[in-house]
């Protein structure tokens, strides 16, 4: 059963039918998913989604389905973790990481996204998906895309790193590398979703594929005892997932599963590529493109399609929002890494760092509840940490060689025992 009511324009609120539009002919605004909030009120309960399978369709009256879901039985519902040697270190007494570096099956909060997108495809009747990326989309939308027995296109920009056009190509997608940037990649794929009739899952799909979001936020309110977090932290690229966290909370309340509680939205850009945050700090609503320059290739976004949204519901919440340059973003990696075991792609280095830039600024008090976003896996982007961190030491097979390096490590001449 659906408890879709339609598509509504998010600027003019002009209604449309469930159909694969995601732009608005009367004021080209874009198109979001309404919902009957009465009638998912009456037939949700804590109960009944305790009692469904640990993925993502566990919230699916709050999802743009008709029937039973093709895509992502295995996705979503991934750990929140209580990050106490990370809190301690840094000042935090409530710190949590939700660790979408471990969602199945391509290893970031994509698979969310693209297992509601692939299904709605499905339901409309199309036999090709594509998508316009910087990496992590790729990957979901071929994984998922094969699972589906789908037809698949893929558009990255040409710089994108290895690890993501391998872990694309695996799955039998057509791979197109674009010289450009995503905003380039962006402008092709519109143009080509408009010729060739597929469903572009961030394109003319876009309405239900944003949806699939709101499941991270979702997962942190149950994960948490159906609590709202006082803070949370998310990077931004396109724009996608900060405004469906902050519509997950809302939604939550709206059907009665979250009784209470206020929380601050604070969103995360690499100082390369920051149009949101500089707006932000400008405080105005006119976003101007930049051109991204940044290891952070995953939110290296400069022309947000979303980031309108990002600035209001930042706002509306009390929230802020800061930058984090390269070397910032690897020393945060490297602190997430060695306190919690957790090895985040750059997006999520850039979401701890800007976390300690808001601690450091007052925004967030020691004692409060804070979640930091980790949406992608470390080791999808190797060449972003390569060169920074300690080279392996290198013995014969003798043990006096090891004895001898062991009395450097314990020494604390770790330096100059690699060097050596």
């Amino acid at each position: 059963m659906s408890y879709v009511n339609g598509l509504k324009c998010r600027e003019c609120g002009r209604s449309y039918p469930v159909e694969p539009l995601h732009v608005c002919e009367n004021c080209f605004g874009p198109l979001e998913v309404v919902y009957d909030y009465e009638r998912i009120k009456a037939s949700v309960s804590h109960g009944l989604i305790k009692s469904r399978q640990q993925n993502l369709w566990r919230y699916r009256e709050l999802l743009p389905i008709e029937g039973e879901p093709i895509a992502g039985p295995c996705s979503g519902f991934t750990p929140l973790l209580r990050a106490e040697r990370l809190g301690a270190e840094i000042g935090l007494k409530h710190l949590y990481l939700k660790d979408d570096s471990v969602n199945h099956p391509t290893l970031s909060y994509k698979d969310r996204v693209v297992s509601v997108a692939i299904t709605k495809a499905n339901e409309f009747g199309f036999t090709t998906v594509s998508c316009a990326s910087t990496g992590n989309l790729a990957t979901a939308v071929a994984a998922h895309a094969a699972r589906a027995g789908l037809k698949c296109y893929i558009f990255m920009p040409e710089a994108v790193e290895a690890g993501k056009v391998v872990g694309s190509t695996i799955y039998g997608a057509h791979v197109i590398t674009v010289k450009g940037n995503y905003d380039d990649v962006n402008r092709l794929c519109s143009e080509i979703a408009d010729k060739y009739g597929w469903a572009f899952v961030n394109i003319n799909l876009r309405p239900y594929y944003t949806e699939g979001a709101k499941t991270f936020g979702f997962e942190i309110a149950e994960q948490l005892n159906w609590r709202l977090p006082q803070h949370i932290v998310v990077p931004t690229a396109g724009g996608t997932i900060l405004p469906k966290v902050a519509k997950a909370f809302h939604e939550l309340k709206q059907v009665g599963l979250v009784r209470d509680g206020e929380f601050k939205i604070h969103s995360a850009q690499a100082a390369g590529s920051a149009p949101v945050i500089h707006a932000l700090h400008r405080r105005t609503d006119l976003i101007a493109p930049v051109k991204p320059d940044t290891i952070a290739k995953s939110i290296a976004i400069g022309n947000p399609a979303d980031g309108y949204y990002v600035l209001r519901a930042v706002r509306e919440s009390g929230g802020w929002g800061e930058s984090a340059t390269d070397p910032e973003i690897i020393d945060a990696m490297k602190l997430l890494a060695r306190t919690e075991g957790v090895f985040a792609e750059p997006a999520g280095g850039t979401t701890l760092a800007v976390a300690l830039k808001l601690l450091n600024q007052g925004r967030i008090k020691s004692d409060e509840s804070v979640v930091i976003s980790i949406t992608g896996n470390g080791y999808k982007t190797l060449e972003a940490v390569m060169q920074q961190v300690q080279a392996p030491f290198v013995i014969e097979a003798r043990l006096k060689e090891f004895d001898a390096l062991f009395e450097q490590l314990k020494n604390g001449r770790r330096a100059a025992a690699g060097a050596a």
